[in-house]
């Protein structure tokens, strides 16, 4: 039985990457202070919880009845991401482009803590391992990504206004990489279904 968590909570830590989360998420938070961005690391994490457990009890059943599929998911996932970051890029200002009022729940709970990789691998384990060990190793992880993020404002301190300035821009570079990445291979997989071969 603890064999089944353990072997549910391994892929599931991979797609949230809670450390990889750090350095992005003290670039989309340049200039807010440790209490603004521990608000938002509640809001993000509660939010991203919410999102990743009505996607396991209902998350096929409505992308069925939309006629989404997860490939469609990757490519809008990747576009937001991309837009996010050019604009991020192309602005001077300290504070991140995003609003703070929606930065919370996107693009921070969904797509980067919670986003394809996250929602496809849980519809995996929900059939390998069942809703039990699938829905804690979810829920840990988030909450294990949220406790993370709350570390951002000690590194922000650390890298001082000058480093998180450049750290800021050099995440939403990645950030539009990652971006790109996610169309690449939602659109690879569309295409390769449409030709009749197996998706990457």
């Amino acid at each position: 039985m603890l064999r089944n968590y353990f072997l549910a909570f391994v892929p599931i830590f991979v797609a949230v990457d809670a450390v990889g989360m750090l350095p992005v998420f003290l670039g989309l938070t340049q200039g807010m202070d440790d209490k603004s961005r521990l608000k938002l690391v509640r809001e993000s994490t509660v939010t991203a919880l919410v999102v990743a457990i009505a996607f396991l009890v209902l998350g096929r059943l409505v992308f069925d009845w939309l006629g989404i599929t997860i490939n469609d998911f990757l490519v809008a996932g990747g576009a937001i991401l991309f837009i996010i970051s050019i604009r991020d890029l192309l602005s001077f200002s300290k504070r991140s482009i995003v609003p703070e009022e929606t930065l919370g729940v996107v693009p921070l709970a969904v797509p980067l803590i919670v986003g394809p990789a996250v929602l496809t691998t849980s519809l995996i384990l929900l059939n390998s391992f069942g809703l039990g060990p699938t829905l804690v190793s979810v829920t840990a992880n988030i909450l294990l990504c949220g406790l993370v993020l709350s570390f951002a404002g000690k590194l922000s301190r650390l890298l001082g206004e000058a480093g998180s300035h450049t750290l800021s821009k050099i995440m939403s570079l990645f950030l539009g990489a990652i971006g790109v990445m996610l169309i690449r291979i939602g659109i690879l997989d569309i295409l390769s279904i449409w030709k009749g071969t197996p998706p990457s």
